[in-house]
């Protein structure tokens, strides 16, 4: 718990600078845990055998302490989560909540119930399923900021990463995304198209025509087909469309593989049984960003399978919430736990755990697919355009840190035009080097250092990028 805590600090102190345009102290911050309903009197669901259900309790606990360390006051955090009250003392974050200041309260009444200060309605424009959505406040309240902290684990649409993880945030019954096509939800009558199923029916003929892998899967239950996958993940972009999240984030310390929750692949041997077992795995990955499809879709290559592979990134990037499948056209940058600094990679060079799920089983048309598995089959992607600004520079950059003054850290962009080796290095007046914070092959393109002045004392300091030949130097204030 301490290890766990410290470094979810550290990543929030470096990921969340002071800035004099950033966000007001007065602003609401809801935090969206993945807390499933996983805890019974079975041993096996106690804390510790499933930290891979849930996000950890002292991951957020730590995130919320960085930003408090930047002046947002305890009572400005709010945890939110619809479903499993009584998952919230087992599973460690009643105790969590207090410890931090933050509010946690059981808000799963449903509308009609819940008082109506606790519901924030928005409208969906073009939705496919949902006319609008109430949300738990402060959630898509005007002044809020939703920090959005998913679980690195499989279910039966796949990895259940952050996109699906705000369906969490919208009140009782508007969140069940995942009921059959063939039912409804219990939701009131104005808040879905009357024309939904039609839409959805046409939708999903449409995508399987267009090839989407997997999506020809025939219903045998209510909860196996292609049909339902559509249905789900229509309502869950619908969602996505309206709900801004400040930051997503997938924390995975513990992976889990199977069902989410109890039953999975293993022992090994145990892909075809339904009460084989699931595991967790220490994966020791967080992966984040401001786009969720984007951080699920590299969440899902982590795990081991093929994005493309996936219905739900089709349907968001065609109705323009993704503008790529291919993890490959996604900038990615490294997060050092040490300096805390950003490198660019690709996909083949992040750490991969396999992650098995019973997402659509390949069981039709004379296929054997086990019920637990890879969906790593190799997909064409089309030509994509990559999913930021094309930042190789025609010219070497070393760029003023921010802040300028700091306390603690601070944050130094260089981009190099070219492949090499590359030293980010920190003096202090006297000439003497204190740190380095970039050091080995990097590729072409923009990165980005941070200075963790630890017990640095007060005064001015002088960083310098050495590239080949090249060699600049800017100078920085830390102020105690």
């Amino acid at each position: 718990s301490e290890a766990i805590r410290n470094i979810a600090l550290e990543f929030s102190r470096s990921v969340f600078l002071p800035k004099k345009t950033g966000l007001p102290l007065t602003t609401l911050i809801p935090v969206k845990p993945n807390l499933d309903c996983s805890y019974t009197a079975d041993k096996r669901y106690s804390l510790e055998y499933g930290m891979g259900i849930v996000t950890d309790p002292y991951f957020i606990e730590g995130v919320i302490q960085g930003l408090k360390n930047l002046g947002l006051p305890a009572n400005r955090f709010f945890i939110r989560e619809v479903n499993c009250p009584f998952d919230f003392e087992p599973r460690g974050y009643t105790a969590m909540a207090q410890r931090a200041g933050a509010e946690l309260r059981d808000m799963s009444a449903g509308i009609g119930v819940l008082p109506t200060k606790d519901i924030v309605w928005k409208n969906v424009p073009g939705g496919v399923w949902f006319t609008k959505i109430p949300y738990l406040s402060p959630v898509n309240a005007p002044n809020s900021w939703l920090l959005n902290i998913a679980k690195f684990k499989t279910d039966g649409m796949g990895l259940s990463l952050c996109a699906k993880n705000l369906q969490g945030t919208n009140v009782q019954g508007f969140n069940d995304h995942s009921r059959p096509y063939e039912e409804n939800m219990l939701i009131t009558e104005d808040s879905w198209r009357s024309d939904a199923k039609t839409v959805i029916q046409t939708n999903y003929n449409r995508h399987v025509a267009d090839g989407i892998p997997r999506w020809a899967r025939p219903q045998r239950e209510t909860k196996d087909g292609g049909l339902w996958q559509e249905t789900w993940a229509s309502r869950c972009i619908d969602n996505n469309t309206v709900t801004k999240a400040g930051l997503h984030i997938i924390e995975g310390i513990y992976g889990r593989d199977g069902n989410g929750t109890l039953n999975g692949p293993n022992p090994p041997g145990n892909e075809n049984s339904a009460v084989g077992e699931a595991w967790d795995y220490m994966t020791n990955v967080i992966i984040f960003g401001l786009n969720p499809f984007h951080v699920d879709i590299i969440g899902h290559w982590m795990g081991g399978h093929e994005p493309g592979n996936f219905g739900l990134f089709h349907l968001a990037k065609e109705r323009g919430l993704s503008r790529v499948i291919n993890p490959a056209r996604i900038a990615i940058y490294l997060w050092g736990p040490k300096t805390f600094g950003l490198k660019f990679v690709t996909p083949a060079e992040l750490p991969r755990t396999p992650l098995k799920t019973y997402y659509l089983q390949k069981d039709y048309l004379g296929q054997t697919e086990p019920l637990y598995h890879l969906c790593d089959e190799p997909f064409q992607y089309p030509n994509e355009p990559i999913a930021v600004r094309d930042d190789r520079p025609a010219a070497f950059v070393l760029s003023q840190n921010r802040p300028n003054p700091f306390n603690p850290f601070t944050s130094i962009e260089f981009s190099i035009p070219e492949a090499g080796n590359v030293r980010l290095e920190v003096y202090n007046a006297a000439g003497q080097r204190v740190d380095v914070l970039a050091e080995g092959f990097y590729p072409a393109g923009s990165h980005m250092a941070i200075w963790n002045t630890h017990a640095r004392a007060s005064g001015v300091y002088f960083y310098r990028l050495r590239f080949r030949e090249f060699s600049e130097t800017k100078k920085m204030t830390l102020l105690r």
